[in-house]
């Protein structure tokens, strides 16, 4: 059946750029990919301020530089993580091996769910420091691009949960057309039923 091989029926189809580009899963993808230069931008370019006591540098969320590389690993990891699997996204109709697409939907799902982790723990680290951070004229200076990281944080365990959600729907369980290998609003394709998708029997 087409659904115990993930849509591996479909390999080869054309792609449909336009049904590609409205598809949740590719919104969802490039909205996270948005959100997360607009957590590590700020802090790269204004999360380490003058201490009060000298010319040195430290991290603007209670001088705790742990803080700082840790938004800015999450954040490139995310960046480079939403490139590579929306490459991946386009290239899935051309995987025609069975294993080979279930080894890219349990990656992009494990990934997905890990990184929602994350990003929760690092909204939680990121906020717990700027309470802890004392006024002065660095805070004032880069408090917007602290708060900035940190709403960001927030906004990004929200798309990256229901990221995980979508890609949830190719597992067993239900029909849902989202799956890859079924481009809603795209060609029907003859080899396969209409109403299959990524579902496993």
């Amino acid at each position: 059946m087409e659904g115990a091989s993930f849509g591996a029926g479909r390999a080869g189809a054309a792609l449909d750029p336009v049904s590609f580009a409205r598809r949740p899963q590719t919104l969802l993808r490039v909205v996270s990919w948005v959100f997360s230069i607009a957590v590590f931008g700020p802090i790269v370019n204004e999360g380490y301020v003058n201490a009060d006591t000298g010319p040195e540098l430290r991290c603007v969320f209670n001088g705790n530089a742990g803080a700082c590389r840790f938004g800015v690993v999450l954040g490139l990891g995310a960046f480079i993580a939403c490139a590579a699997f929306l490459l991946l996204d386009v290239r899935f109709q051309q995987i025609s091996s069975v294993r080979d697409r279930r080894r890219a939907v349990l990656l992009d799902l494990g990934f997905s769910g890990v990184w929602s982790f994350l990003w929760f723990v690092g909204f939680c680290f990121l906020t717990n420091q700027w309470q802890r951070t004392a006024p002065g004229p660095g805070t004032t200076q880069a408090g917007d691009a602290a708060r900035a990281a940190i709403a960001f944080s927030f906004f990004s365990i929200l798309s990256w949960v229901a990221l995980t959600d979508r890609k949830s729907s190719c597992l067993p369980g239900p029909v849902v057309s989202d799956c890859p290998g079924s481009f809603r609003g795209g060609p029907p394709y003859p080899e396969a039923p209409s109403t299959s998708s990524c579902r496993i029997p």
